[in-house]
């Protein structure tokens, strides 16, 4: 049996506290979150696992609850570019889910990771009916496009603890991930597999910017404590 259709077949609806922590739903009139609601289902990746695929069609619009995912994409050489990690709170998908195409990249878990799903039809329905649903999305197409332009920039970095930074940056982005805060549960290979280097370069890097006042090492994950700092500052 494909991981996909494993996927599929664990989906449930979701819980009062799991929809509480989702952003947009506090936008919607009560009818329209009636109809979100009962549309939405969340399912468990385990590491490795694929919600989206190159060249798949797309059927859902999803944000990930609990865990972290990993976007990336592979060339005509097989080398693999990844453009962003997906941390609790960020939903991703609706450039997509808007042009109703195939997939342009893969979505992978990095840990075991709870993601919702919205069905693209009543994605639209929303588009078509919710005032604040559309900003919402306008906010997020406005800010994924600069985020896929700082990957590019970030993919062509030399300078490895800015690399470090730039990419914590992104993951900490409030507009994309409101939910997050200042404290990201993550470790050092899983923050090595978004960067695209070593976890010993990580470390030495994460340990440089620690020095810097910008970040602190926790148990378990990072708490930011400068993030402009992160966006603007050379290591």
């Amino acid at each position: 049996m494909k991981p996909e259709s494993l996927l599929f077949q664990r989906r449930r609806t979701l819980l009062t506290e799991e929809l509480d922590v989702i952003p947009w739903l506090k936008l919607l009139t009560v009818d329209e979150r009636q109809r979100a609601v009962e549309d939405l289902k969340i399912t468990d990746a385990l590491p490795g696992d694929y919600l989206c695929r190159t060249g798949r069609p797309v059927t859902y619009w999803f944000g990930v609850v609990d865990g972290l995912l990993k976007m990336s994409s592979d060339n005509a050489e097989g080398q693999t570019m990844t453009f962003t990690g997906v941390p609790p709170g960020g939903w991703f998908g609706e450039g997509t889910a808007l042009k109703r195409e195939a997939y342009r990249y893969n979505i992978q878990a990095l840990r075991k990771s709870l993601v919702a799903g919205l069905h693209v039809d009543t994605f639209h329905w929303l588009l078509d009916h919710s005032i604040g649903f559309n900003r919402f999305v306008m906010n997020q197409l406005n800010e994924r496009l600069g985020q896929f332009i700082a990957a590019r920039e970030i993919d062509r970095m030399t300078n490895p603890n800015i690399r470090v930074a730039r990419s914590l940056a992104a993951l900490f982005n409030p507009v994309l991930y409101p939910g997050l805060g200042t404290v990201l549960r993550i470790t050092q290979q899983e923050l090595a597999y978004l960067v695209g280097l070593s976890r010993q370069r990580v470390n030495e890097a994460l340990t440089t910017l620690a020095a810097a006042g910008a970040i602190e090492v926790e148990y378990g994950g990072l708490r930011v404590t400068d993030l402009q700092a992160l966006r603007s500052r050379i290591f």
